[in-house]
């Protein structure tokens, strides 16, 4: 295989009907993250998180590739954990206390020495605060409600009760943190075009 397509392999994980919720059993993937605190709209800590996750997977595939290294691979989405302190559950109306981790999605022949390497040349050329905190982890969310939201993230919450309606009628609820997978480029669509896929891990009642 010369080439992994980030889209394809999770297909039926990254492409749900707009407004239509439906349960996934989410496998275990590698992502590559960083973790903070606050509000994403007047957070400088946020925007740099973003801005260390992507220079770090794009300097990773182009030095891969100018190596020969193969497979080459797509980079993931840009993708969001969400819950309140003391573990609370995700609250939309308390934005200054979230606590939040980005994530980027890596293939699983990526190492962490491979990370190390590339973050400890980036934090020579492109300094930024939050490459220090970047880490490769495995997650695996198991089974999950998931709907696609198509609008403003402030709009988010009928889809959220709609897809935690969904799962209490299978007989779940829900086990883990908010999960936001953000399909569209806040800087460049329109807030009623962005597309946000949302995600509960679930457990049976």
């Amino acid at each position: 295989m010369k080439f992994i397509d980030f889209k394809k392999q999770y297909k039926y994980l990254y492409s749900p009907k707009p407004g239509i919720p439906e349960i996934v059993d989410v496998p275990l993937m590698q992502f590559m993250m960083v973790d903070g605190q606050g509000d994403p709209n007047n957070s400088k800590q946020f925007q740099e998180a973003i801005t260390a996750l992507y220079s770090t997977a794009y300097t990773l595939k182009f030095t891969r590739k100018k190596l020969a290294k193969l497979p080459d691979f797509s980079i993931g989405a840009l993708e969001g954990l969400w819950w309140n302190p003391g573990g609370k559950k995700y609250e939309m109306g308390k934005k200054a206390d979230w606590l939040w981790i980005l994530m980027v999605w890596l293939p699983d022949f990526i190492t962490k020495a491979d990370l190390e390497g590339i973050v400890s040349k980036l934090k020579t050329k492109k300094p930024n605060p939050a490459l220090a905190g970047i880490c490769l982890e495995s997650v695996k969310e198991g089974t999950a409600v998931q709907i696609m939201h198509i609008g403003p993230y402030t709009e988010e919450k009928p889809n959220i009760d709609k897809m935690t309606a969904y799962a209490a009628e299978q007989g779940y609820s829900q086990s883990g943190k908010h999960h936001e997978i953000y399909l569209g480029d806040p800087r460049r669509a329109k807030p009623e075009k962005l597309r946000t896929i949302l995600r509960h891990p679930i457990k049976k009642m």
